[in-house]
């Protein structure tokens, strides 16, 4: 996956190039002067936004943020914000993984406020906030000693919002036309490689099977991350596959193995240079080995555990899409300046 990972950062840094470069090209002329990107999202405030646990008033533009959930970190660093203090999931976690690209400019003074089942308010405080960020189902309890902090917005969860939540985001960074601007280039471009990718492979059905460690694997459902950028992408689940709308996943035993069988099967293993990842590599190789999962006649697809199923972000969506793009020799549809 080395070599993914690297295509991913450079596409990632000409994307940057290719922001920066339609930037530059839009100056005005003297005659009709019209006020920059910033200043206009600056002109929004003070202004209240609507979260989950109620409204908040946000005074001035936003420009110390911390999110205790990383995939808000990915929305703050899409919308182009500089993000001051962030959770990880747990031990072993990169703070911004390599899907990101180079973000070094927007986390030059990031702090990690700790994990996220374990968030520091300490440690929050010292980040000196002005916009904090989280779900309910993260951080609930610890809402109204976040608010005493900074304006503090809460959507209801992450998983399965995610493009709603980039949107509310936005508006508190007076960037809510720039956030929905990047979901529809996303829903775009997911359609327009799924088409080129079904027109070369036309009854392409794919799967996700997950190992985490446990005695049953996880097919990963069409209400998961990547279950809903397929669906995006025009690219089905076997008809009669076992599937939910309400979890992400259905477990699986190894005698159950035949029904995880698809055009493609995508496979990864969850945790990273830790006992926990250990134990699930293990499980993943157990199950593989299994002269069941032999009998599939699909094409087996393994990918980055982060990148597939914990980035829940509309880069991992976007690196994603590359990555199948890339193995059917397809056009990535990438940005252009």
């Amino acid at each position: 996956m080395t070599r993914f990972r690297h295509v991913r950062s450079a596409l990632a840094a000409a994307a940057a190039a290719s922001l920066l470069a339609l930037t530059a090209c839009g100056a005005q002329t003297a005659a009709s002067p019209a006020p920059s990107a910033p200043d206009t999202a600056a002109a929004q405030f003070p202004k209240t936004v609507q979260h989950a646990l109620g409204s908040t008033e946000i005074k001035a533009q936003p420009k110390r943020i911390v999110t205790l959930d990383p995939s808000y970190t990915d929305a703050a660093l899409a919308l182009g914000a500089q993000v001051n203090g962030y959770t990880i999931y747990r031990k072993g976690d990169a703070p911004f993984p390599s899907y990101l690209g180079d973000v070094s400019a927007q986390t030059k003074d990031a702090l990690n406020v700790g994990s996220l089942a374990e968030p520091s308010l300490d440690k929050i405080l010292e980040a000196q906030p002005d916009l904090i960020v989280s779900a309910k189902v993260r951080h609930e309890a610890l809402y109204p000693q976040l608010a005493k902090i900074a304006p503090t917005l809460f959507s209801v969860t992450t998983g399965p919002t995610w493009k709603e939540n980039i949107v509310m985001l936005g508006d508190a960074l007076g960037e809510k036309d720039k956030a929905e601007r990047l979901i529809a280039d996303y829903k775009a471009r997911a359609k327009a490689v799924g088409a080129d990718i079904l027109k070369k492979n036309p009854k392409l059905t794919y799967s996700y099977l997950r190992f985490a460690g446990e005695d049953t694997a996880r097919l990963y459902s069409s209400a998961s991350f990547l279950g809903e950028i397929m669906a995006d992408a025009g690219i089905p689940r076997p008809a009669g596959q076992p599937d939910s709308k309400e979890k992400i996943f259905v477990p699986l035993s190894q005698e159950q193995l035949p029904a995880a069988d698809a055009g493609l099967v995508i496979v990864s293993a969850f945790g990273q240079s830790t006992a926990e990842g250990d134990k699930s590599r293990a499980q993943k190789e157990k199950f593989m080995a299994n002269p069941l999962f032999k009998t599939l006649k699909g094409e087996v697809m393994d990918v980055d555990d982060v990148t597939f199923a914990t980035s829940v972000s509309l880069q991992g969506a976007n690196a994603v899409l590359t990555e199948l793009a890339e193995k059917y020799d397809v056009d990535p549809h990438l940005p252009t300046a």
